[in-house]
């Protein structure tokens, strides 16, 4: 599934979206200053696309995983620095040893500091690498809205606290979300981001062979079948950081695949699953929409990216414009 499958959607008006009457972002932010901003970086996000088919994948989680801890200011790309105050969200449970595709936000970085200096924040790289990653990998196009500058702290303590694990519950999960004004819609269509890239066998280890803490037992949400090809990818003692796709039907594309997984109990992650299979939740109902059309999916995807891109930024003289998207300015 390549570029055929990407639908343009207009920018939605932003009034729509009460979070973001005073965001200060606007599509055209650097229509003057870096003109060619995302056209660089489309071309090196293409290109290094071509070398790992998972690349797309890993900047979205980037992005998600930036914007879900005190806000999408390129926290999650800061070393950590103890001299300044970083401590690195990069050691964070949910990121270590999995978190990937800083370097091709490195090389956007430094291309865009060749052409436009102090200009363009990590975090609006982040947000527009996301973008064109979803649309690389047939998902929907939108107008990413920008104007965040770079926050100078990252805090390990905040990643572990604010971050989803495979574990929680639709209530945590639920929480987590509702924090930063998403709701359950968002929550779903969000979800659906685990229509490509791949998962470490860590992370759904004992649902597969120590489920609540029963060796040898398994989650009973998961189809019979699907559970067998599971456990031969993630074996009992295995390599905890070898890899099973989130979408087996179609690991690589952005398609509606992963929601038509879980209505067949094939959802790799236990938050994934909990979705479809928490009887009466209002995300079962959400889940089966989505799985029937793509096109809805696609559009309530695109809102709600544009949601989460605008959580708890900074603008205006706030934060700054980082140099090195790995340490902040000296």
């Amino acid at each position: 599934m390549g570029l055929s499958k990407t639908i343009p959607l207009v920018l939605l008006p932003i009034l729509m979206f009460g979070v973001l009457s005073n965001a200060q972002l606007t599509s055209d932010f650097y229509s003057t200053t870096c003109p060619n901003v995302t056209a660089i970086a489309r071309g090196l996000i293409e290109r290094a696309s071509r070398n790992d088919v998972r690349l797309t994948a890993k900047v979205m989680r980037l992005h998600f995983h930036d914007c879900f801890v005190n806000g999408c200011d390129g926290s999650v790309l800061l070393d950590a620095a103890p001299a300044d105050g970083v401590e690195g969200e990069k050691e964070a449970f949910q990121n270590a040893g999995s978190l990937d595709g800083f370097e091709v936000i490195d090389d956007i970085k430094t291309a865009l500091e060749n052409v436009c200096p102090g200009v363009v924040s990590c975090a609006d790289i982040l947000a527009i690498a996301a973008e064109i990653s979803v649309a690389l990998a047939g998902g929907p196009s939108l107008d990413v809205l920008l104007g965040r500058r770079d926050g100078r702290t990252a805090i390990r303590a905040d990643a572990v606290a604010a971050l989803p694990l495979g574990p929680d519950s639709l209530e945590i999960l639920t929480s987590k979300f509702s924090v930063h004004n998403l709701d359950t819609t968002d929550l779903v269509a969000l979800s659906g981001a685990h229509t490509f890239g791949r998962v470490q066998c860590g992370v759904i280890n004992n649902r597969l062979h120590n489920f609540s803490g029963n060796s040898g037992q398994s989650d009973p949400s998961i189809e019979p079948e699907f559970l067998q090809t599971l456990r031969r990818q993630c074996p009992q003692g295995g390599d905890l950081t070898a890899r099973a796709n989130l979408d087996p039907t179609s690991p690589d594309s952005f398609d509606n695949d992963y929601f038509k997984n879980l209505q067949n109990n094939r959802g790799v992650i236990e938050s994934d699953q909990i979705l479809f299979s928490s009887t009466g939740a209002p995300t079962v109902s959400l889940v089966n929409r989505f799985a029937e059309n793509q096109n809805e999916f696609f559009t309530n995807f695109a809102r709600s990216m544009i949601k989460m891109g605008n959580v708890r930024i900074l603008t205006g003289r706030e934060g700054e414009i980082r140099r090195d998207c790995r340490r902040v300015n000296g």
